[in-house]
């Protein structure tokens, strides 16, 4: 598809110009802005291809000696990480007893938060909320670390993305990046308790605009992007709390005044919803859409590098990426040119472009831009 007329983001930049011709890499740029919809030129047809790679460079690899490789091997052994069976580390994970229950758990607590926000909105019921948040603390507590939580998430991505699965995810997110941030634990269970409820005001949203598969109107677009302050006025009926509700009203604003529904920058928005801002657009980004599959968390970081920084809080989402960055060390993983390596170092200058191992020989995607992660294996 090619944009009919040019994409403005909410403080009147130019984001995509018309012409356009649209990729998923572009779709997902949109997204990041918080752009909902656009403008589609059906008068041009393009063919659709897939997103270009240059070759690798002749010498960008050089060939790992013995001593490096028995250095790589003993890293990985002291991480815990176990021979190559055949299965990919992440299929190790799907396959596990503790994924079992995660998935379980997952379920019957998804399931439970669908009927507590439910009967919130549609009977005007009090709700407890130290008894909503009771279920997925206890998920966190079986899960046993942070990093295991990431892995688990990034197996889930077959859920559909309706609000009830983004808010358990998004209220699992914060409370990793709280502990990240180094957060006490009480800081970090109402992290959790702003993820859970900060997406209610979207139950407000009819269906088949919430829902709908087309384009929205100017109309049904200025619907949608009220369903924070839905939010904020439910949550003032409820015994949430401040943050809580702060959170809902604020996730959508941006730390460079960009965001809506109050264009509050900086300091002036919530901590905790400047937090929620980070893991709401990762978990949308890292989730399915009808039109693409999950983006590898990678892909994620990399949009962030080259969009958003200057839209969230700089200490925040820095910690996530690179805490993000450090959960895949020592992962399989498929480069844009279809070769299979193992990421065994982080750039701290560029997050998104690891050190690659391809099995005798070592990339540094940070002086390769024409490559990247594709998927984590």
């Amino acid at each position: 598809m090619t944009v009919g007329s040019d994409v403005q983001s909410y403080d009147d930049r130019t984001v995509l110009a018309k012409g356009t011709v649209l990729t998923d890499t572009l779709i997902t740029r949109l997204e990041l802005y918080g752009i909902l919809n656009v403008y589609i030129d059906d008068s041009v047809q393009v063919q659709p291809t897939a997103e270009v790679t240059a070759p690798l460079p002749a010498g960008a690899a050089n060939p790992l000696t013995e001593e490096v490789k028995d250095k790589v091997e003993q890293v990985a052994a002291d991480a815990g990480i176990p021979q190559d069976d055949g299965l990919s580390y992440f299929d190790r994970v799907r396959s596990s007893e503790e994924f079992r229950e995660f998935e379980e758990d997952y379920n019957r607590q998804k399931d439970s938060l669908a009927f507590s926000l439910n009967e919130m909105v549609e009977k005007n019921i009090k709700i407890d909320a130290q008894l909503v948040i009771e279920g997925p603390l206890e998920m966190i507590k079986r899960a046993g670390s942070r990093s295991n939580i990431m892995d688990m998430l990034h197996l889930m991505r077959s859920f559909d993305d309706a609000t009830f699965a983004h808010c358990m995810n998004v209220a699992l997110l914060n409370y990793v990046l709280a502990g990240w941030m180094g957060w006490d634990e009480g800081r970090q269970t109402l992290a959790l308790a702003c993820g859970l409820f900060h997406d209610v005001g979207k139950l407000k949203i009819p269906k088949n605009v919430l829902l709908k598969p087309s384009r929205l109107n100017e109309s049904e677009f200025a619907t949608v992007k009220k369903h924070s302050i839905f939010g904020f006025e439910l949550l003032k009926q409820q015994n949430v709390g401040d943050a809580v509700r702060n959170a809902s009203l604020m996730h959508h604003e941006r730390y460079d005044g960009s965001g809506y529904p109050l264009h509050l920058k900086g300091a002036q928005i919530d901590p905790y919803a400047r937090l929620t801002a980070v893991t709401d657009v990762y978990d949308a980004m890292t989730s399915a859409r009808c039109y693409r599959g999950p983006l590898c968390p990678f892909r994620v970081v990399e949009l962030f590098e080259e969009e958003g920084l200057e839209k969230y809080d700089p200490d925040m989402v820095l910690t996530f990426l690179k805490n993000v960055a450090n959960t895949y060390l020592q992962t399989r993983c498929r480069l844009s040119d279809g070769r299979v390596g193992t990421i065994v170092m982080n750039n701290p200058m560029y997050l998104s472009k690891p050190v690659i191992d391809l099995g005798g020989s070592f990339l540094d995607l940070s002086k390769n831009p024409h490559l990247s992660i594709e998927q984590l294996l």
